[in-house]
């Protein structure tokens, strides 16, 4: 791990030129805040050790890991590359996040076989792999076979963090990682950019450090979480953060009283985390004997083949015609799709589409292959026909008008199409999945408002077929956005393994035409997988 505080300062002329020697802090102050664009002189003058990189990579989750495991197979040292993040380890957040939404490490996470984060090549697949590895007939026959005869393959997220593991070490990723918060990137006169960082307290002699480079990659993740306006008012008002809670914060605490005391829970959302909760208090009542009773509020409700707004039928004027093909089936209230979206935005027909279309064209077709969507798996589906027959779970259909507390318990007044529905609860398990605004997230805002950044047709951020950030540019230097953030670009899916893969070869791709990195020819491909099977660095 690198120590800031052992950065470099470069020379400048006298700091008092600038600011009051009482003023010099190692801190930003006014003048640096209010510019879109710095000099040296102005980041030396405020006493902020200045560190030369030439590519730096924000957020140091899977986006960044992947970025940089794609540059060190073209050939970057690592001396030329380092991750500024606030994370131990690359795989930190998504652990979290599958951990306590009902994924543990023991489960099969939502992604294709051949998406491998440490495995650029895809190759062998975690299917493939684990049958090998295992002897395993059923499993490499299910590989062949999946999805008509055998549910789609996915692998378990225990395997996947071993893998990111296994090639963290192969690359010297730790090597690489400078512990901070990062929440300024501004461009420099005369190319390239200042990325300051906060370290953590007592690493370093000053408050900032800034980074000096010729190229930045953002790989923030998602801004945020942001609960539903009834819920977040009826937690605040009530001080009550036990019995609503999010499916992407920790609550063991909800499954732990529902084995103890029988319950009633109530839980919305009709996507992939809700179908994970609902297995795990179906699970319960299985392996413990929980008496929970189960209603679940959807608030659109799929009776059958449907499209990503919902529609069983398309009402618009072609629509049946020209989405025909693009719908995905559905029953008892959900939506079904392998995956988060159609295998073809990937490498096939999608991906081809989107990345010819601008503006609102772009927006509308994110709209008709997105949508609330989970997988069909037999377990789960024979688990609710159970809860059906038997009378403990539930479907409503509607929206929730207020929320009040009752004793202990809490009152839905749910608005269905028969009018309002008072429902009794014990515990409400949000599985909305909505997300901030990329403005609430404050390195975003802070490109928004003075790094040149702008917003795409759907609201996040705005980047060209090689992942730049459109507006940014900075002399010769340019910087780069993959993940959550740049949902609704060129590409789709960006949000996924094997998406973050793509955007990270799009990346490397421009880079090796900049003459940052060696380009992976078919020799260099070759060499560096067998390096890879054999666990030897790059």
């Amino acid at each position: 791990m690198i120590d800031p505080s052992a950065a470099s300062v470069v020379p400048t002329t006298d700091p008092s030129t600038y600011l009051p020697a009482q003023q010099i802090t190692g801190d930003l102050n006014d003048q640096l805040l209010q510019s879109d664009f710095w000099t040296d002189e102005m980041v030396a003058a405020a006493g902020i050790p200045i560190v030369d990189i030439p590519f730096v990579t924000i957020g140091g989750g899977i986006g960044s890991f992947v970025t940089l495991d794609y540059l060190r197979i073209a050939g970057v040292p690592t001396s030329q590359m380092r991750v500024l993040s606030t994370l131990d380890f690359a795989w930190q957040t998504y652990e979290y996040l599958t951990r306590v939404s009902q994924v543990p490490r023991p489960e099969r996470i939502r992604s294709d076989s051949a998406s491998r984060p440490d495995n650029i090549w895809g190759f062998p697949s975690y299917g493939f792999a684990e049958g090998v590895r295992k002897l395993d007939p059923k499993v490499l026959w299910g590989l062949f076979s999946e999805p008509i005869f055998a549910d789609y393959y996915t692998p378990k997220a225990g395997n996947v963090f071993e893998q990111l593991e296994r090639e963290a070490k192969r690359i010297g990723y730790d090597e690489r990682l400078v512990k901070g918060l990062v929440r300024i990137v501004r461009r420099r006169y005369g190319g390239g950019y200042f990325t300051i960082l906060t370290p953590p307290e007592g690493a370093s002699a000053t408050k900032r450090v800034a980074f000096r480079s010729q190229y930045v990659h953002v790989a923030v993740g998602y801004p945020g979480l942001k609960f539903l306006p009834e819920l977040q008012r009826y937690r605040t008002e009530n001080n009550d953060y036990r019995h609503i809670v999010n499916a992407y914060e920790a609550h063991e605490h909800v499954y732990e009283r529902l084995v103890q005391h029988p319950s009633t829970v109530l839980v919305r959302g009709g996507g992939i985390v809700a179908s994970r909760i609902l297995q795990r208090l179906m699970d319960d009542r299985e392996k413990f004997g929980a008496q929970t009773n189960i209603v679940h509020l959807f608030r659109t409700y799929i009776t059958g083949t449907n499209d990503g707004y919902g529609n069983e039928a398309d009402p618009r004027p072609g629509g049946g015609r020209t989405r025909v093909f693009m719908r995905r089936r559905g029953g008892n209230g959900w939506a079904y799709q392998g995956f988060n979206y159609p295998k073809s935005v990937w490498g096939g027909q999608l991906k081809a589409q989107v990345r010819q279309l601008e503006g609102e064209q772009r927006a509308e077709l994110y709209k008709r292959m997105g949508g609330t969507n989970t997988p069909w798996r037999k377990s789960w589906q024979r688990q609710m026909n159970q809860g059906r027959r038997e009378g403990w779970y539930n479907c409503v259909v509607g929206t929730v008008d207020d929320m009040q507390p009752n004793g202990e318990r809490i009152v839905n007044q749910i608005r269905t199409a028969q009018g309002v529905v008072p429902v009794e609860v014990d515990f409400v398990i949000d599985c909305t999945g909505l997300e901030a605004d990329i403005a609430e997230h404050r390195l975003l805002k802070d490109l928004l408002e003075h790094g040149g950044a702008s917003r795409n047709p759907v609201g996040r951020l705005n980047v060209d077929r090689n992942f730049e950030l459109i507006g940014t540019t900075s002399g010769t230097g340019a910087m780069y956005a993959s993940g959550a953030t740049t949902l609704g670009g060129y590409f789709p899916g960006v949000d996924t393994f094997l998406g973050l893969q793509v955007a990270a070869q799009e990346i490397y791709g421009d880079l090796a035409k900049r003459g940052f990195c060696k380009r992976l020819g078919p020799v260099r491909s070759t060499t560096q997988w067998w390096k890879w099977l054999a666990g030897s660095a790059p």
